[in-house]
């Protein structure tokens, strides 16, 4: 079951104040099949992602992405070098993202360990964190899983250019707040809310 994407389609739909059968008939479909859809118990093929895209004025990529999503809370992880910032900004991703499973690391090595074995679907990195560069650490983040987004967080402004190479979705300035955080979600690759 895929309830993401049901969700979404349902939103969309909503929005262009559509019933569940107007839907299906535009879409050639039943009415009980755009009900499956949104609930999740069934998923179209992506030629009919593509048109109910095409019908809701939206981009594939948006319904693409929800139906790509995994199913659960979205993980969220942070890799900070200095546990007094990581315990005190762990607090503010949580009020931001209330649903999410929300994961703090202070060693790179076991933030990589953690997300060979979870779905990361947000990693917060500083950059200077010792042995290993936040800039090295995206680039194994996204090999790992390519629809990780990375938002890197640090104190120094001069790595912004060098950041954008990385394959990287954002970048702030610490300290970490629930407005510059919220700015950046909302310019994610892959949402995640």
């Amino acid at each position: 079951m895929n309830t993401q994407f049901g969700k979404v389609l349902r939103k969309l739909r909503d929005q262009k104040g559509l019933s569940q059968q107007e839907l299906a008939d535009r879409m050639f479909v039943t009415r009980s099949t755009v009900a499956r859809w949104e609930t999740g118990s069934r998923m179209p093929d992506a030629r009919t992602i593509s048109l109910l895209a095409s019908h809701l004025g939206v981009k594939v990529d948006n319904l693409l992405n929800a139906a790509l999503q995994p199913e659960g809370k979205p993980v969220v992880i942070w890799i900070e070098d200095v546990s007094t910032i990581l315990n005190g900004g762990i607090p503010v991703i949580e009020k931001t993202l209330p649903n999410a499973i929300v994961k703090g690391f202070t060693r790179p090595a076991e933030a990589l360990g953690y997300a060979k074995e979870h779905p990361v679907s947000l990693a917060i990195v500083d950059i200077e964190l010792g042995a290993i560069s936040g800039l090295d650490l995206c680039r194994q983040l996204l090999e790992i899983n390519p629809r990780t987004n990375v938002i890197y967080l640090t104190a120094f402004v001069d790595y912004s250019f060098d950041a954008w190479s990385t394959g990287a979705s954002g970048f702030m300035l610490k300290p970490l707040t629930e407005e510059s955080l919220k700015e950046q979600l909302a310019q994610l690759r892959y949402p995640i809310i």
